[in-house]
């Protein structure tokens, strides 16, 4: 049978490959991803010794003030950068990605704020870019307008810093109409939330003698975030697709097992 996925591209499942799914261990293993998808973050809060909070007040007032201004300047720049390499270069392994922007968060740490601003955008292409490849490994097209508008999404989730409790699931199941207008519609949107997230990462960079290492640390946390992430949202996409349930009702059973106390050994 043949069904139409959200991203207005055709995926061709037979019968014996949809009934052959098992929808509750997909579920909780996506659960598991998603539990330990902001865990390195934790890290570089123990490191820096300072709350999510604490690290925007660290930013000189001037960058603070200008951050949503910024934010949405790097990712529309992102946005094209990230479609135009598609020509030229392969999507890589997820590590692949991890080690460029490890090393990049390093390099820009080194220099502290003004080199950690100069990198920032760079980072948030090759961030966009890993998401399209998710896409892609998925099934879906990234060219399309509706991949585009989930790839902006993905990366609006609230970042390996935040103390989430499932949140960000719902936030990304939201649906709009999608057109090319929608997805710079959903970046001037989104860019608030994506700022503070940035922040974080740009304070964390900043830091006396630990910059470097902040930075690196913090690059790897978030291309690791955002992996994690962009896995769970477009197999859940395909996971409607593929077992022809409703995109909505899955991410409120994926909410309910995240948030569900896990067993503990004894």
């Amino acid at each position: 049978m043949t069904k139409p996925s959200t991203s207005a591209q055709t995926i061709l499942l037979t019968d014996d490959q949809a009934q052959t799914i098992d929808l509750g261990a997909e579920l909780d293993l996506l659960a598991r991803r998603y539990r330990r998808a902001g865990g390195v973050g934790l890290q570089i809060l123990n490191i820096v010794g300072d709350s999510a909070e604490g690290l925007l007040k660290r930013l000189p007032s001037g960058v603070r003030s200008r951050l949503d201004q910024t934010t949405e300047a790097a990712l529309t720049t992102a946005m094209q950068a990230a479609h135009g390499s598609r020509r030229y270069v392969s999507d890589q392994p997820d590590w692949v990605n991890r080690v460029v922007t490890t090393s990049m968060g390093a390099a820009g740490g080194f220099g502290g704020l003004p080199s950690a601003l100069a990198e920032l955008p760079v980072t948030t292409t090759i961030l966009l870019r890993t998401i399209q490849g998710v896409a892609v490994e998925h099934g879906f097209d990234p060219e399309s307008d509706g991949v585009q508008f989930d790839c902006i999404r993905v990366f609006a989730s609230a970042g390996p810093l935040a103390q989430d409790d499932g949140t960000d699931l719902a936030f990304l199941t939201t649906r709009v109409a999608v057109s090319g207008t929608a997805v710079h519609g959903l970046v001037a949107k989104v860019a608030p939330r994506l700022a503070t997230v940035l922040g974080q990462k740009l304070a964390a960079q900043t830091m006396p003698v630990l910059g470097a290492f902040a930075g690196a640390l913090t690059n790897y946390a978030y291309t690791s975030y955002y992996q994690e992430m962009a896995h769970i949202h477009f197999r859940l996409r395909k996971l409607a697709i593929e077992t022809d349930h409703d995109h909505a009702d899955l991410v409120a059973d994926l909410q309910a097992r995240v948030a569900k106390p896990r067993l503990k050994r004894s």
